[in-house]
């Protein structure tokens, strides 16, 4: 299993690493699309989806290049960043403590379109963040992933007191402390090394400070913990152990960018604001 995560996580790096280096936006644009449509399919398939309605939601990447060309950064992107953040603290969040619907039920297909959009916020932040550079890109995606890596090694060695057994009994609270410890760490790190100056951390805190960005870094991980949980909480409901095989030793796109979904929109939108 390892060896299929090494090799999978490689294969990916060998794509994505020339175009973050060379900055070379088509072809950012088109990978993001394809790994969007993929998501999509997932999330179908978790709502209980079947047939052509597959086909049907994938073909709704296209949506993803098309809002970029059309709205680029104005008013309009801010307010479907805005309806992303709005989302997940009205409806999902309370979710997690009242449970899904079930997916035989009308409620369902409004949680599945609630989440499509989500999805969709989601990839489209992260072409937005991409066209500021793509360095900025991944000081936003970094942290998520330190949240994550902390998380699960803390977790692992001495984690204890469960954060949500009846969702994902694998969750600590001494994990997620000690992932948000590590971020904060990395926030001090990005601070003080003049390579990284235009970076989301170093922008936060030369705009707000030490105060609001200490805050705005707990609000992040909280977020990539919330979009985890509820992705784990689809899946248990779906009775499905991942998302999908599309990566094989990964599982699915979802159960790689699930921290994701509700964090970019957060980060994109606040973005515009620094």
């Amino acid at each position: 299993m390892l060896k299929t995560r090494v090799i999978t996580a490689l294969s990916l790096l060998v794509v994505l690493l020339p175009i973050l280096y060379f900055n070379y936006y088509p072809a950012f644009a088109v990978v993001s699309a394809l790994f969007f449509s993929a998501a999509i399919w997932e999330g179908v398939r978790l709502f209980g989806g079947v047939g052509r309605s597959y086909l049907v939601w994938g073909a709704v990447a296209l949506l993803l290049l098309a809002a970029v060309r059309y709205f680029g950064s104005g008013p309009n992107i801010r307010l479907l960043f805005g309806l992303c953040v709005a989302i997940w603290c009205l409806y999902f969040v309370p979710s997690l403590a009242l449970g899904l619907p079930t997916l035989a039920s009308v409620g369902n297909r409004l949680v599945a379109g609630s989440y499509a959009i989500a999805i969709f916020g989601c990839f489209l932040a992260i072409v937005v963040l991409f066209h500021h550079s793509p360095l900025y890109l991944l000081s936003v995606l970094m942290l998520v992933w330190a949240a994550d890596i902390g998380a699960y090694f803390a977790g692992k060695a001495f984690g204890r007191r469960k954060l949500a057994p009846a969702i994902s009994p694998g969750k600590s609270w001494e994990g997620v402390i000690s992932g948000w410890l590590l971020v904060l760490l990395m926030l001090a790190g990005f601070s003080v090394t003049p390579a990284l100056t235009d970076t989301f951390p170093v922008r936060l805190l030369a705009a707000w400070g030490w105060p609001t960005a200490l805050a705005v870094m707990t609000l992040l991980v909280a977020a990539s913990v919330v979009g985890d949980l509820f992705e784990s909480l689809l899946k248990r409901r779906a009775g499905f152990k991942d998302s999908s095989n599309l990566l094989p030793g990964h599982g699915g796109v979802l159960d790689r960018v699930d921290a994701l979904i509700p964090v970019l929109p957060l980060a994109a939108l606040l973005s515009f604001w620094l």
